[in-house]
């Protein structure tokens, strides 16, 4: 909570800005939300391929580790263990943290954690994943593509045991980590926003139409196809246009799709833009569609209803947490785009509805201030440093020492 005992806090992250996806913006929010605070935050990454190893942006320090390209994805890279294994107990050694967060079980999280408890540092862990949001990456058929999802979630297992403290975005989240064999308790933690940047005033509009936006990656489980086929089964009288913000694998086929439907012209597709252009594109739609199956949170969503709009989203994993059926939008089964269609109908067709779902979005959507997020884990952050602070306190001296004597570095070379 605010005003709490300075800390010095290391998160771990395999993704995390310039990337673009919820994982990394959650990490980016947390570390300069921590900073903010007093504490001093090291950010331990994977290299962008370019830039330096070692920089300080946002009160934040960031330590990038050698990395690679991969062939799944055209932006992702990934850092080896046993190029960096050497790299991260250096860091650890030289800033001698409070804590380790590490945001996931790949590369870096999973040799911090191993580091972490060789040291006696407590970790504490959270998950932002799902096997689903990758495989679409791969090229593995379909018939083994449920062996492989058992096979990450028993490897996520693995390494998430290690941890004092496990959290999830949501209780859904942290249902699906026990139903895959977490023994010890999760706990559910939002990813947080900070609501008042996406609160901004209704933008004129000199169209009559009505707008369905999207914003998120153009991939495979987020259904977006879900949402063309559907627009087509709008009332025409609505004139009912849908914008589509972000970039991704099924870019050119959703584009492609598009023209099939006969629809082009009613479809517009910005990749990805500016912060600004994302919050000008909230004020202007009417209401917001998520398709996607596999949203262990959602943060795009909860931006839309921080903008103050309704939503209509897929029955599935986290998002019936967001959405409340009547209340701020409507739910329908995945897949069904007939159901779809007359979810947007209704709420499009209805402006007194829209008006009032839209308030009751931001009346929901305010429970996951990021103030509140970063209070749970300066608190966390406390109750698993707690048992070991005493070995920690051993340590501050001799790393202080080495803080004079050398320039922190990542390198994995070294």
């Amino acid at each position: 909570m605010p005003g709490s005992p300075r800390q010095r806090i290391v998160i771990g992250a395999d993704t995390y800005p310039p990337d673009v996806n919820g994982a990394a913006n959650f990490a980016h929010r947390l570390a300069i939300g921590l900073a903010g605070r007093g504490h001093d935050v090291h950010v331990i990454c994977p290299s962008a391929g370019a830039g330096p190893e070692r920089a300080t942006v946002d009160g934040v320090t960031v330590h990038r580790l050698a990395s690679h390209r991969t062939p799944f994805h055209p932006a992702f890279r990934i850092s080896l263990p046993w190029q960096i294994r050497g790299s991260v107990t250096r860091l650890l050694d030289r800033v001698a943290p409070d804590v380790v967060h590490v945001q996931s079980h790949f590369a870096v999280g999973r040799t911090l954690t191993a580091a972490a408890r060789r040291k006696s540092i407590s970790v504490v862990a959270t998950n932002h994943f799902m096997p689903e949001n990758l495989i679409g990456y791969t090229r593995i058929p379909d018939r083994i593509a449920d062996t492989a999802c058992r096979l990450a979630w028993s490897d996520f297992v693995r390494v998430f045991r290690r941890a004092q403290i496990v959290t999830a975005p949501t209780p859904r989240a942290v249902q699906l980590l026990h139903q895959h064999g977490l023994g010890s308790t999760a706990r559910a933690v939002s990813c947080g926003l900070d609501l008042h940047h996406f609160t901004q005033a209704t933008a004129k509009r000199e169209d009559e139409g009505l707008r369905v936006l999207f914003v998120g990656r153009l991939d495979a489980e987020k259904n977006v196809h879900e949402l063309l086929r559907a627009l087509p089964l709008l009332p025409a009288e609505l004139r009912v246009t849908a914008e589509i913000v972000g970039d991704g694998s099924c870019r050119r086929d959703l584009e492609a799709l598009a023209r099939e439907l006969g629809i082009a012209d009613r479809v517009t597709f910005h990749g990805l833009v500016s912060d600004q252009a994302v919050l000008d594109a909230y004020v202007r739609c009417d209401v917001f569609c998520m398709p996607g199956t596999a949203e262990l949170q959602s943060l795009v969503t909860m931006e839309a209803m921080a903008a103050g709009k309704p939503v209509v989203a897929a029955d599935a994993m986290a998002l019936p947490h967001l959405v409340h059926p009547g209340r701020n939008g409507l739910l329908f089964p995945p897949g069904d785009v007939p159901a779809l269609a007359s979810a947007l109908g209704s709420v499009l067709g209805d402006t007194e509805a829209r008006i009032r779902m839209g308030e009751a979005s931001r009346e929901i959507v305010a429970h996951h201030d990021i103030g509140r997020t970063l209070d749970t884990f300066e608190d966390l952050y406390q109750e698993a440093a707690g048992p070991l602070r005493s070995t920690v306190a051993q340590r501050l001296p001799k790393a202080r020492e080495n803080r004079e004597q050398h320039e922190y570095a990542a390198h994995s070379d070294r």
